[in-house]
């Protein structure tokens, strides 16, 4: 009998995998294929939006509402890398940019905790785990963000180490292609067959929702299954070891925002506790700069500084929480708590997305689109500093 049904529990695994897998492509082709939509309606609105203003608090709230209408931030930070590389864009003003951008990625995976929503216990645990990412990016915003605005951290080392790196005789080349994923030829192909932008904007839409239902329902399965749970053991044993294992698999796919989702239905389902998921998430933030190097590869040196500001962005916000265990208990009880408040009142959940990704961007955005916060001189809203290095002999 045991060998009668040893062939459909094979079957069964195979087709769990395939739906998985099936699931997890068409949310890489959404993404993609909602970048792609976006820039094809409209080819200056990224361009004219980063310009806007030189207030660097509206420049943080850009690049999050800019974010978390694309849901990725590697597409966000990709596109910033174009700008700065055609010499429209100042270092000191892409950095609050990249900064948004990392905190608006982390939408997605918030969004995937309400697909528990109707199961009270599980709904706490992966709300808990989906705005964990939100959190830590916010916290390392609050502390480099202000560093960065009254001394230039991030932007002076960025320089420091593109001089001391690279050659500066590098040449720029405006000719770009957006955040290109595997799935790109089929997305090309897709939007060109409907050539109606608006309309594949609205598909592209579509599909990120389902796309997101689908995979948290398809990776539900395959937590359940048992040699998950060996891999489990292994890639969660270790701070450390998750560390490195969100690294890999983030930059594998180019994608914080696919793997962070990953993590919330392990959450929900207690196959992974919240304390251990951190580090995987922390990982997953620096995986994710790989979109902005490899955009940068063939670009000015000042493109090269800020995919080095996105990666030391990362890198100190994973030094400051990973090392110690205090520290790192910090974001997580934060997002026990707001999970917990969601479940007393769902709405808490809601109004926590809504005000955090679009009202609060958008009216500080509004208000403050005239200001210059910095005192700083008008030399630092110039060319980048980089650029000037190509004068050099």
């Amino acid at each position: 009998m045991s060998k009668i049904l040893e062939p459909s529990k094979t079957i069964n695994r195979g087709l769990t995998l395939f739906k998985m897998l099936f699931a997890f492509l068409l949310f890489m082709l959404s993404i993609d294929m909602l970048t792609v939509s976006l820039v094809r309606f409209n080819s200056q609105f990224a361009e004219q939006l980063f310009q806007a203003t030189n207030n660097p608090f509206v420049g943080l709230f850009i690049g999050l509402l800019m974010t978390a209408l694309i849901q990725s931030s590697s597409t966000v930070t990709a596109m910033i890398v174009a700008v700065v590389a055609a010499g429209t864009l100042s270092l000191s003003q892409a950095v609050p940019l990249v900064m948004g951008a990392n905190i608006g990625t982390t939408i997605t995976s918030t969004l995937v905790a309400f697909s528990f929503i109707m199961k009270k216990n599980e709904f706490k645990k992966a709300l808990s785990a989906g705005v964990l990412h939100d959190i830590f990016n916010i916290l390392t915003v609050l502390v480099l963000f202000p560093l960065e605005v009254y001394f230039g951290f991030l932007s002076q080392m960025a320089i420091y180490l593109t001089d001391t790196l690279f050659d500066s005789t590098i040449s720029g080349d405006e000719d770009y292609t957006y955040n290109v994923l595997f799935t790109r030829p089929i997305t090309i192909w897709i939007v060109e067959l409907i050539s109606i932008p608006l309309v594949s904007l609205a598909l592209a839409i579509i599909l990120v929702f389902a796309s997101i239902k689908f995979l948290s329902t398809s990776v539900f399965r395959v937590f359940m299954s048992p040699s998950y749970n060996k891999a489990n053991k292994h890639i969660f044993q270790k701070p450390s070891i998750a560390f490195f294992y969100g690294i890999f698999f983030t930059a594998a796919v180019q994608s914080s925002t696919v793997t962070t989702s990953l993590i919330v239905p392990a959450v929900a389902n207690r196959k992974v506790a919240l304390v251990k998921a951190f580090p995987f998430i922390i990982g997953a933030n620096i995986g994710t700069c790989i979109t902005a190097a490899i955009a940068a590869i063939y670009k000015t040196e000042a493109a090269i500084s800020i995919a080095i500001v996105h990666f030391l962005f990362n890198f100190f916000g994973a030094l400051i929480f990973l090392p110690f265990p205090g520290i790192r208990n910090i974001p997580v009880k934060l997002s026990t708590f707001l999970g917990r408040e969601s479940v007393r009142t769902r709405f808490v959940g809601f109004a926590y997305i809504v005000l955090t990704f679009f009202i609060i961007p958008f009216l500080l955005i509004y208000f403050n689109r005239d200001g210059d916060i910095r005192q700083m001189g008008a030399n630092q809203n110039e060319k980048p500093k980089t650029e000037k290095t190509k004068d050099l002999p």
